[in-house]
């Protein structure tokens, strides 16, 4: 099999669903940290490609944005499990739930990842975990970055008139907690490419003290446990 390379930063959301997928497909892969500030490490991408993680390469493939890859995931590794579902109406659904997790769930754990400094700091201790960099670059991403994502943290609560993080991650896992309702899984009985990403970006959070509010949900728990042993089987 063809080795795969991600290209990420360790609490990027889109990142972490991303790695939900490659580990629910049995996918080994290598990761590459790329600074947020130069990106040096990202490999050579086309002009019209954004320069951000999450990126994926796999032989001559690189691929960007986490939607498309998830795609390109079903396609290049057809004999695993399948994301995409076949069915027109339950595929629509696992889209729409998906970009609704990018556009609105992701939105808002910025503020619980760095809205307080004592959140701040357990990020940089994260960052330092998986940062391989040099002495300067190393310095500067495990202390400015929190520092200038605490500052981005207010910025996204000022700009969606919001004052309580916590309460807003709440909401949001109120919603997605009411179209899982009784079932395995967001779309019915099959795992599909929405719960990958809430998998992924509830990942992200899990060293936080907001995952609480996830194991404080039954249902929402025994979700999120079923697709990680799905992952840890694969």
């Amino acid at each position: 099999m063809v080795a795969a390379t991600l290209y990420q930063f360790a609490l990027c959301p889109f990142c972490n669903k991303v790695r939900a997928g490659l580990h629910l497909k049995g996918i080994a892969f290598d990761e590459i940290e790329v600074s947020p500030r130069s990106k040096v490490e990202l490999p050579p991408l086309p002009d019209d490609a954004p320069r951000k993680v999450p990126v994926l390469k796999v032989g001559d493939d690189v691929v960007w944005d986490s939607t498309r890859i998830l795609a390109f995931l079903d396609e290049a590794y057809p004999d695993t499990i399948r994301f995409t579902p076949e069915d027109p109406a339950t595929r629509a659904r696992a889209e729409a739930l998906e970009a609704w997790v990018d556009d609105t769930f992701i939105e808002s754990l910025p503020p619980v990842l760095y809205g307080t400094w004592r959140e701040a700091a357990q990020a940089s201790k994260i960052i330092a975990k998986h940062s391989r960099f040099g002495a300067t670059e190393g310095v500067m991403v495990k202390l400015g970055g929190p520092l200038i994502m605490h500052a981005v943290a207010k910025r996204i609560l000022k700009r969606n008139d919001r004052t309580d993080a916590h309460g807003w991650v709440g909401e949001n896992l109120d919603h997605f907690e009411a179209e899982l309702a009784e079932q395995a899984f967001v779309c019915g009985d099959t795992l599909s490419v929405a719960d990958v990403a809430m998998h992924g970006a509830l990942t992200c959070i899990q060293p936080f003290p907001v995952f609480e509010g996830v194991r404080s949900r039954t249902r929402l728990y025994a979700w999120f446990e079923r697709v990680e042993a799905m992952k840890l089987a694969a």
